[in-house]
């Protein structure tokens, strides 16, 4: 890390340090109001330090079992943006990336009024030679270095933090949190890492009627060139300009767009957020901004997937169960309790209008329990709760009145079509016959094991939920368990939808 770097944190700490003091001295027997300044206080201090720290202020807005409630609050404003920078700043990476004669490649380029401002880049508009419209991303002088040092940084605190708070890191692994954190962040660095993305977003896109992916014009490290988004952020649309039918159509393509990345592509955009979803009537909703992208396995989504299938169906119990899948419960869990909460928190969830049913919110109220309970839980949680809160509270902008479970409903068979298909595809029958070869080669080995455990009356069987479960998930049994319990459970919700339509 640069000492300018370090003399910029250690800046920003000493002056959280004066202003606690000073809210010490100033709200006593005022609690409320001093933990609303002081979260207001924290969240300006992590805008200040820039991108990395704004990412992980957003990532613990999901976290209510980590954070106060008046620091969620205050992180969920946390907006990633800057003041404009002069475009002399920005011309010697044209130059630097395109080549010195970067300006033959349009034939015009508004240096004066950027379309957008962040941390990271800056956009501008400019023209093609033949006249089309196009926005180009340019990443600012030296911050790739800046934020792979707070990364470093943040790497080594929170292996500091683990050895002393062992019991805290038990259940909430906050260095594995941070590589997820981490794993996302790093494509917005490299844009040949981004067009990629946004290709194959672009291709998954075809399928729907009313989503849009921009197309790469011509991408390097620092300088990506992309067609020109239509309309407005969704935040910022006015709803009377379109039909209602055209509300809905996009509200739903949106939706099931990302369902398929979370369910069956297994990679999806981590952060849609108002400001990066633009809409225009007579057009596609077009995505933008594929910098911060997540990666899930197949284990993964499918538990996530029985785990609202679950809550849809008002199971407390299963919905327990999923999410204990997904991680593991610690030496110290109470996993009876936690199924009783969740006995009674479904029912509040399942009971709701169609309107208030909020997938995103609902796992971070799961995850509050979890964690009070003991339960470990998988670091992903904290991209997908982002990722579900951020879609769902976008397309509320343009569509309120859409039902969240009846898309759901709607994409669950096409979602499950996918997913027979690749258990039937030709690598996964290789796989499944390897997995029979090495379980017949070790069965000799496992019947002597079995046969010493009877004769040593060692064998026992724990079949209740309060058992504490392994931390390993990789079980070929647990997954077979799992997939049985998704295809049943599937099954009987569509039965269900099916007659009601």
């Amino acid at each position: 890390m640069s000492a300018g770097r370090g003399r910029v944190l250690l800046g920003v700490l000493a002056h959280l340090i004066r202003q606690e003091a000073t809210l010490a001295a100033t709200s006593a027997g005022r609690a409320d109001e001093g933990a609303v300044r002081r979260a207001r206080n924290v969240r300006r201090a992590l805008e200040g330090l820039g991108p990395f720290y704004v990412k992980v202020g957003q990532m613990l807005a999901t976290r209510p079992d980590i954070v106060t409630p008046q620091m969620i609050d205050e992180f969920e404003k946390l907006q990633d943006e800057a003041s404009p920078a002069p475009f002399g700043d920005f011309e010697p990476v044209l130059r630097e990336e395109l080549g010195p004669g970067w300006a033959g490649r349009f034939r015009d380029f508004d240096t004066e009024r950027p379309l957008g401002t962040a941390s990271l880049a800056q956009v501008y508009r400019a023209e093609l030679p033949d006249g089309r419209p196009v926005a180009v991303k340019i990443q600012r002088p030296g911050v790739r270095g800046t934020v792979e040092a707070d990364m470093k940084l943040m790497g080594t605190l929170s292996r500091f933090a683990s050895r002393r708070a062992w019991r805290f890191n038990e259940v909430i692994d906050v260095e594995a949190m941070l590589k997820v954190v981490f794993d996302a962040m790093r494509p917005e660095l490299d844009f040949v890492t981004e067009a990629r993305h946004m290709t194959e977003a672009a291709k998954a896109a075809e399928d729907f009627d009313h989503v849009a992916v921009p197309e790469v014009i011509e991408a390097t490290g620092r300088v990506l060139v992309q067609s020109l988004a239509p309309g407005t952020p969704i935040r910022e649309a006015d709803k009377d300009r379109f039909s209602a039918d055209e509300r809905r159509s996009i509200g739903q393509d949106l939706l099931a767009f990302m369902y398929r990345g979370y369910f069956v592509d297994r990679i999806f955009h981590a952060d849609p957020h108002p400001g990066n979803i633009f809409v225009e009537p007579g057009h596609p909703a077009t995505v933008i901004d594929w910098g911060m992208v997540g990666r899930i396995d197949r284990p993964m989504s499918n538990s996530i997937l029985l785990l609202l299938l679950n809550l849809a169906m008002n199971d407390g119990a299963g919905t327990a169960r999923a999410w204990i899948d997904m991680g593991s419960a610690t030496s110290w869990a109470n996993t009876a309790a936690f199924a009783g909460d969740m006995a009674s928190l479904v029912p509040q969830i399942a009971t709701a209008s169609l309107e208030e049913l909020n997938f995103g919110v609902t796992l971070t109220a799961v995850l509050q329990h979890s964690t009070r309970r003991g339960i470990r839980t998988s670091p992903m949680i904290s991209v997908l709760g982002k990722s579900f809160a951020n879609i769902e509270g976008s397309i509320r902008h343009l569509c309120p009145e859409l039902s969240i479970i009846d898309v759901f409903s709607e994409e669950l068979a096409g979602i499950v079509t996918d997913l027979v298909k690749e258990s039937l595809s030709p690598q996964q029958a290789v796989r499944t016959a390897l997995e029979v070869i090495t379980a017949g080669a070790s069965a000799p080995q496992q019947l002597r094991g079995l046969t010493k455990d009877l004769s040593n009356r060692d064998l026992t069987m724990r079949m209740n939920l309060n058992d504490a479960r392994p931390a390993s998930r990789s079980s070929g049994l647990r997954r077979g368990a799992g997939e049985v319990s998704l295809a049943l459970a599937t099954s009987m919700l569509w039965h269900r939808y099916a007659k009601e339509r």
